[in-house]
């Protein structure tokens, strides 16, 4: 079995080989390539979506590799970063997203752009000066799942389902779906609950749970004061006699959204269809997006088996994520088998699985899915770049936001792995910008392997302008 000296010799050649790519960009911070910079973001505040990226960072992507016309995809469309920041800039764009919560986002900002902003706004503020909410009357009762059963205080429900049901009753259909929205929007604040990447972490004022522990997320927001707070944010951004309303904000670019694992709909979409591909997949890191967003996803109905089947449909990114079955009935034979090889052929990542198997063999690893998520990552991915290899047009940028990862003591240059795959399977290889501070390893990982900065980076890749998929390395087609 590989030893974590092992790993690192193969990382080193990697990390060689790719050297001249890596390159620290001053421009970028953690701000930019995440949720932070669009806490003050005109729209894009309106819901907290704490694995997105901010629009300042894509209005950056598109002038740096000159995105300025066109079409282009984002496979993993979050909240809609990438999409709506192409409208603002001209650019028509599709995205896939598989999580109905994120969906609902995109959505309902997509309606707003059809609509006179300034009869919108004054709907919402007329909702809020007649407060009926607060009055007793019918409200719609919340069918709660097993994970979210009793995360709000009692008269906090009460009031939630009594504005449920008013907000349901409005006669203007696109005002009935922002007064819903408004809600997801607020469901963490007024909970007892707080996203902690993995899981819901649970108040000690719950009573449930891990909350017996003493874990205290500070002010809970009384219903009220939190979704009159939110409906005079969208009301006033919307409003154009306020001077934080921005007149690009009404789109001249056209915004599709496709439902579903992008998995299933990639391979359905036409050949070199795109000018440009920008992107953040969810991350190597055992987020399971169905636990962290299960407020949300509750709101909007999902039942406990379709939770089940979000899970395991996503790109596998959580130790719970089984093998997918059939992917290679869906892409064609020689992007499926030229992805395959590539993950095969990638040493690196071969003796990190090796390596992780053994660990938990041995039962030295915290998790013993951690082996099957990491492998199912790294193949899913390999398999989605040829595809959307195809999807591009020659010379078309594939920009990517993501971040390296470890388990025990193990080093994962997610970067560089998706970056060999990646001129494999069609493209060239522009820049790695490197943020100029990385993050910590876990406290757990430091504990026993010590600290250990990890890259956070940016990947710039160009469709080939030949259009053949490189062949091995000398070394790999050596081993074969």
């Amino acid at each position: 079995m590989p030893t974590l000296e092992d790993v690192q010799s193969t990382e080193n050649e990697l990390q060689s080989r790719f050297a001249k790519h890596l390159v620290v960009n001053a421009d970028l911070d953690r701000s930019l390539v995440s949720f932070q910079a669009n806490r003050k973001a005109v729209e894009h505040r309106w819901c907290k979506y704490r694995e997105g990226y901010s629009a300042e960072l894509m209005d950056y992507v598109f002038r740096r590799v000159g995105l300025s016309k066109g079409r282009i995809l984002d496979p993993f469309a979050g909240a809609g970063t990438t999409l709506f920041t192409a409208a603002d800039n001209g650019l028509d764009s599709i995205g896939i997203e598989l999580l109905p919560s994120s969906a609902e986002i995109i959505k309902v900002r997509k309606a707003l752009l059809k609509e006179e902003p300034v009869k919108i706004a004054n709907a919402l503020r007329q909702f809020i000066e007649r407060r009926a909410w607060v009055k007793s009357g019918k409200l719609i009762e919340i069918a709660h799942l097993a994970i979210t059963k009793g995360a709000y205080p009692i008269e906090t429900e009460r009031q939630l389902g009594r504005y449920l049901w008013e907000a349901s009753r409005h006669e203007n259909p696109v005002v009935a779906s922002v007064l819903r929205f408004g809600t997801i929007c607020i469901l963490e604040s007024i909970s007892f609950t707080r996203k902690d990447g993995q899981y819901l972490r649970w108040d000690y004022r719950s009573g449930r749970g891990p909350g017996k522990s003493g874990f205290d997320k500070g002010p809970i927001l009384e219903f009220t004061e939190a979704i009159v707070g939110k409906l005079n944010e969208i009301a006033n951004d919307l409003d154009p006699q306020n001077r934080l309303f921005d007149s690009r904000q009404r789109a001249s670019g056209q915004i599709e959204l496709l439902e579903g694992s992008c998995l299933n709909i990639v391979p359905t979409l036409e050949t070199e269809m795109f000018d440009g591909l920008v992107t953040s997949p969810p991350y190597c890191n055992r987020y399971d997006y169905t636990r962290t967003y299960a407020l949300e996803l509750n709101m909007l109905g999902v039942d406990e088996d379709s939770i089940k089947e979000l899970r395991q449909t996503m790109l596998s990114c959580t130790v719970e994520n089984r093998a997918k079955i059939g992917l290679n009935e869906k892409f064609a034979p020689d992007r499926f088998g030229t992805a395959v090889k590539a993950f095969n052929e990638q040493e690196n990542l071969q003796a990190i699985l090796k390596y992780l198997d053994g660990c938990r063999e041995r039962k030295e690893i915290n998790n013993s899915g951690i082996p099957r998520m990491v492998r199912n990552y790294f193949l899913e991915s390999a398999i989605l770049i040829a595809d959307c290899a195809r999807l591009l047009k020659p010379g078309a940028p594939f920009v990517m936001v993501n971040d390296n990862v470890r388990y025990e003591g193990a080093h994962v240059p997610v970067d560089l792995i998706l970056s060999d795959f990646a001129q494999n399977l069609g493209f060239e290889v522009e820049h790695i910008w490197v943020l100029p501070k990385g993050k910590g390893n876990s406290s757990q990982q430091m504990g026993k392997h010590g600290r250990q900065e990890i890259r956070k980076c940016v990947y710039v890749w160009r469709r080939s302008k030949v259009g053949a998929v490189r062949k091995p390395s000398r070394r790999a087609a050596a081993a074969l």
